[in-house]
C-alpha cells in the first residue's frame, strides 16, 4: 500500500518491515486484522493495518454494510517503541530498538535542524539501520 500523509510518502513495498501483530490467526474471521510496523529509508516509522469487516480497519461500503479495509498511520519514534513493546516479544523489540538501558536517564530535547542537516541525519540513520536519536548520539559521542 502506498499513501501520502502530510506531504510524505508511506509505501509498504519500499519500507523495511520490522514486526507484525495479528491477535486472531483465523483470517476468515470477520474480526481478523493484522498490523505491521515499518521503517522508511528516512528513519520514520509507520503502521500499516488491514482487516476484515468487523475489525478496527473496516470501511463503510453501503448502507449498514461494512467491508474490509486498510490504513497507514505515521508514528513517532516513541509511538513505534510503545507499539513494539505492546505487540512484539522482547527479542523482536531489542532487534529493532536495542536493549533498554534501565539505569540510564535520557534527557528529552527538541532540536531544530536545517533541511540539509535533517536530510543527512535521515540518510545516515537509515544507512546504519539505527534511529535518528542513535545517529545523533553516535556523532556527538564520537566527536
Amino acid at each position: 500500500m502506498k499513501k501520502i500523509k502530510n506531504g510524505k510518502v508511506y509505501d509498504t513495498t519500499t519500507a523495511r518491515k520490522l514486526g507484525e501483530y495479528a491477535p486472531n490467526p483465523n483470517q476468515s474471521d470477520f474480526s481478523y486484522y493484522c498490523e505491521t510496523l515499518y521503517q522508511k529509508k528516512t528513519g520514520e516509522y509507520f503502521l500499516h493495518g488491514a482487516g476484515n469487516a468487523s475489525s478496527p480497519y473496516s470501511k463503510s461500503c453501503g448502507i449498514n454494510e461494512m467491508c474490509s479495509g486498510e490504513e497507514i498511520k505515521p508514528l513517532s519514534y516513541e509511538a513505534a517503541q510503545k507499539w513494539a513493546e505492546d505487540h512484539l516479544d522482547g527479542d523482536e523489540y531489542c532487534e529493532i530498538f536495542g536493549e533498554p538501558d534501565e539505569d540510564a536517564e535520557d534527557e528529552k530535547m527538541t532540536v531544530r535542524l536545517s533541511a540539509a542537516a535533517a536530510a543527512k541525519l535521515a540518510r545516515e540513520s537509515a544507512k546504519n539501520g539505527i534511529t535518528k536519536q542513535a545517529q545523533l548520539e553516535r556523532w556527538i559521542l564520537d566527536a
